[in-house]
Formats: C-alpha cells, structure tokens, sequence
C-alpha cells in the first residue's frame, strides 16, 4: 500500500504540485527555499529530494501559462543551499562530535563521506555534491576536519553554482521540449530511480558484507 501511494505520488508529482503552487502562489519561493535549506543544513534531512525539487520547479518555470521565474528560482535555489552548507559547516566545526548528530546520522554514510574527504580533500566539497549519499554529510565532515572558512566558502561557492546551475537550467530548457511535457511523469520517474541507484547499491553492499 505505501510504495503504491509512493509510486502515484512520483508519477503524478506535477498535478500534485501545481495546486500547492498555485494556491501559496508567491510564497511557493520561499516553500523552496526551506526545503533546500532544510535538506542541505541539517543533516538529519538527509532523505528530501533536493535535485527533483529544482528540476520540476524549472520545468514548470519553463510554461508561459506558469508565474515561477527560472531567474528568481536559480536565486532561491543558490542562496538556500549557500547558507545550508554553511550552517551545515558550522555544525560539523563546533558540535561535530555531539552525541545527537552521530546518533542520528547512518554510520556507514558517515565513515563513507569521511573516506571520500580524506582522499579528495576541499574537491569532495565541489563535487560531492553530485553524490546522494554523501552529500549532505561534506559540510559538515569538512567543519569537523576544521577546514578554514574562506578555502571552504569558495570551494562551497563553485559546488552550489554548478550543482543549482544544472539542475535549474537542465530542468527549464527540458521542460520547454513537448516530449518532456507529454512524458514529464515518466521522466521525473526515471530521474528518481537512478538518484536511488547509489543508495541502494551502498545497502546491498553492507547488506553483503555483514553476512560474509
């Protein structure tokens, strides 16, 4: 019954979304907003959907008949995800050995993160990103190594720019295509089991390890 509610919710996400969008109108921007905030910021959040949250606003920025603005989208979009890592960077350099946090956060995502910086030091910031399973973990594996504020702040800068970049602007000029538009479901379906490919090919592979 819930993958069955999970799988029409996915495939049925734009006539979920359009409503909320329409209803909250301009505050849908700052809705947005939070959500990137909240999944960068605290890592406890690991789990929402940044990168399909970006490409379905774009999408939808892309139709005349639609009130978002792909300009003030990239905007919301960078400074929300800006000032998460930051916050998420000031956690990990002075409550990064907090009790709570390790209690919250999965050990192997954590130890994986930590691996991933130590071989690729202030590059991990930069594209990490891109890596579901460690991405909301970099800023704050970065404060606890406490990597110095301005190298982290423009390693940070160039990660965010690229990843909202494009998300944002892949989303918008897709979604102007007809074919992206009569199959949007199907695509955004797609998107979200390949952003699961690593999640679940990192279970199997614990999964596997345990029980050799």
């Amino acid at each position: 019954m819930m993958l069955h509610t999970i799988f029409y919710a996915i495939t049925h996400l734009e006539s979920l979304l359009l409503p909320i969008f329409q209803y909250f109108d301009y505050w849908s921007y700052a809705i947005l907003f939070l959500i990137i905030f909240v999944e960068t910021g605290l890592v406890v959040f690991p789990f929402l959907p940044g990168e399909s949250i970006i490409f379905i606003s774009s999408t939808l920025a892309a139709r005349d008949s639609f009130f978002l603005d792909i300009r003030l989208l990239f905007l919301v979009f960078f400074f929300a995800a800006l000032i998460g890592d930051t916050v998420d960077f000031e956690i990990g350099r002075h409550l990064g050995h907090w009790r709570f946090i390790k209690r919250h956060i999965p050990e192997e995502r954590l130890q994986h993160a930590t691996n991933f910086f130590v071989r690729h030091g202030g590059k991990t910031v930069i594209f990490g990103r891109f890596i579901p399973m460690i991405r909301t973990f970099v800023p704050l594996i970065a404060g606890m190594f406490k990597m110095g504020h301005p190298r982290f702040a423009i390693y940070n800068f160039i990660g965010v720019l690229l990843w909202v970049g494009t998300g944002s602007f892949c989303g918008y000029y897709l979604g102007a295509l007809p074919f992206v538009q009569e199959h949007f479901s199907l695509i955004l379906l797609s998107i979200v089991l390949i952003a699961l490919i690593p999640s679940f090919s990192a279970g199997l592979f614990n999964l596997m390890k345990k029980k050799a």
